[in-house]
């Protein structure tokens, strides 16, 4: 038999854990179907020292933890599963898991997007201990640091200039002899002095995963296939994101690069909010997110409250007789 819900939230990031705050607080006892990344990507970060209410900061994933525990006290119902199908083409919305189905009034996305890495072992183990994917999040924790970027888009540049605020010395590695970059931030760029280039280069390696921290990288050219190894305090991937809207193609608008289409929190469906990182190509701060998890949730609120009066009104006047209304 399929769940029934007023709303339904899919992911259990900042996004998604604010907005089942404000919606059980609503009274909407919303449903949270959690993904199999519950927390979401605060789950890999070590410490968050940016968010709001923590003076000595918080690990990412006890941020997670204790959002969770809060949405939970209010009443949110929450599925530990990945929604393997969606229907969008009328309302209510239907939505399926491995084992349930759900049926909802609206619907918050809140799925996030991920970096896009390297794809090494040793990026993945070293992730939170020396590799970012941010540099906003963690750039202050490389004060005097020797750190390295790889890519070579605006987001790398960016970083990389960024970080120089922090870093005693920040290369940036891009695989091509030029940069995707608008020329803006590349002179910027290069006219840091801090900021170094090491171009048709890749990274094959970062150590020291057995030591539990980056001690260096190798670095390979691939013109020439030389190696060459470098001391390293910091490793920062910025190639991109990929948002995780797969579900949604062809059902609601999205943008060329896949980001969920929105005017404030609402979609080109009615009943249906996008919020987060899932809708954000610029800021992608836990703090943003919940700032438009919250405003996901009110407006859901809203539509589902003024629905109800609507339908509360009909009834009335349904019920009035055809003599009353002659007299």
């Amino acid at each position: 038999m399929a769940i029934r819900k007023k709303l339904t939230i899919l992911g259990s990031g900042s996004a998604g854990l604010t907005a089942a705050i404000y919606a059980a607080r609503a009274n909407l006892e919303p449903l949270v179907i959690q993904g199999l990344q519950a927390g979401g990507q605060l789950t890999i970060t070590s410490d968050v020292e940016n968010f709001p209410g923590f003076p000595n900061g918080i690990l990412g994933p006890e941020l997670m933890e204790e959002m969770h525990k809060q949405a939970e006290r209010f009443g949110t119902q929450f599925i530990y599963d990945n929604a393997e199908s969606i229907d969008l083409t009328k309302r209510p919305f239907t939505i399926r898991t491995s084992s349930e189905e759900i049926v909802t009034d609206t619907l918050i996305i809140g799925t996030g997007a991920s970096a896009k890495l390297l794809g090494l072992d040793s990026e993945s183990k070293l992730m939170g201990h020396g590799v970012s994917a941010c540099a906003t999040c963690d750039g202050f924790f490389f004060r005097d640091k020797t750190v390295f970027v790889v890519g070579g888009g605006d987001t790398a540049l960016e970083e990389a200039t960024f970080l120089t605020r922090f870093a005693s010395s920040v290369t940036v590695i891009h695989r091509r002899d030029g940069f995707r970059a608008s020329a803006i931030m590349v002179d910027r760029a290069k006219q840091n002095p801090k900021v170094k280039f090491i171009l048709n280069s890749v990274i094959d390696e970062i150590l020291d995963v057995s030591k539990g921290e980056v001690t260096g990288i190798k670095v390979r050219n691939i013109i020439t296939n030389e190696v060459q190894e470098l001391p390293a305090d910091g490793v920062f991937i910025a190639i991109g994101h990929q948002p995780t809207t797969d579900l949604f193609k062809g059902q609601i608008e999205l943008t060329e690069t896949g980001y969920v289409v929105t005017d404030g929190v609402k979609t080109s469906v009615k009943g249906v909010f996008a919020a987060g990182d899932v809708q954000d190509e610029l800021y992608r701060q836990a703090i943003t997110a919940a700032g438009t998890g919250c405003m996901a949730a009110l407006e859901a609120q809203w539509l589902i409250e003024n629905e109800e009066l609507e339908e509360h009104d009909k009834e009335k006047k349904t019920l009035v007789s055809p003599v009353a209304n002659q007299s």
